[in-house]
């Protein structure tokens, strides 16, 4: 049998939409102000489809809701054989009019206005950074035949020679003192020696250059023909 046609709950969009108004403006009264960081591809690799200079470099503030009532997820603080490990994680719960006024519209990258795994989130509370992991979109089991939410599973951001211009002082002079002294990422071998000035990096790369000088003669670098 099937059910009963004058009672339809998933086709009216007046309620739908209060829905959604409701669940707003609950995240605006009991959640938090954050940012969320996009970001860009530096270095995209078509292959491999991975990015390993990526760029942070918009940022938009958003009301999200904590779902950690009790206090951070994931394995915490813990003594490695690498030394003190932070691994916590947290829940974000955002809502998708939210984030699609605020960041969708503004984000070339957010495909049809929903987050990015990958995006980072700055949370002032406690002046740390997560990166999105996992973007669950059905967390709210389609309420009047809808979803209202997105549930971003986080884990607290390692910096790995990521560029960031997002415009926030905040948020962009944390890191600059890491790319400038400890950031991997630089123009020529000079550079290294402005860095380490133990180093030797001029003197080395240029009698590399004059070592390995591969030609259609000499494919090996030896010295002689072939």
């Amino acid at each position: 049998m099937a059910t009963n046609f004058y009672f339809n709950n998933f086709t009216n969009s007046m309620e739908q939409r209060l829905i959604e108004d409701l669940i707003v403006e609950s995240i605006q009264m009991f959640g938090q102000d954050v940012w969320y960081i996009s970001r860009s591809f530096g270095a995209l690799d078509d292959l491999l489809n991975e990015d390993d200079l990526p760029i942070y470099d918009t940022a938009h503030m958003l009301e999200m809701y904590i779902k950690n009532v009790d206090g951070f997820e994931g394995e915490g603080d813990f003594l490695s054989r690498f030394g003190l490990q932070i691994r916590d994680s947290i829940t974000f719960t955002a809502a998708k009019k939210s984030f699609s006024e605020e960041v969708g519209l503004n984000n070339n990258k957010a495909g049809e206005g929903r987050p990015n795994e990958g995006d980072l989130i700055y949370f002032p509370l406690n002046d740390k950074i997560f990166v999105v992991q996992h973007v669950e979109h059905e967390a709210i089991f389609y309420q009047m035949g809808a979803l209202q939410t997105y549930d971003l599973r986080c884990e607290l951001y390692e910096y790995s020679q990521e560029r960031f211009n997002t415009g926030i002082p905040e948020i962009d002079n944390r890191f600059k003192n890491y790319e400038t002294t400890s950031s991997y990422v630089v123009n020529n071998a000079e550079a290294l020696e402005i860095i380490d000035k133990e180093a030797d990096n001029f003197t080395i790369q240029t009698e590399a250059d004059t070592v390995l000088d591969f030609t259609e003669t000499d494919p090996f670098s030896e010295g002689g023909t072939w």
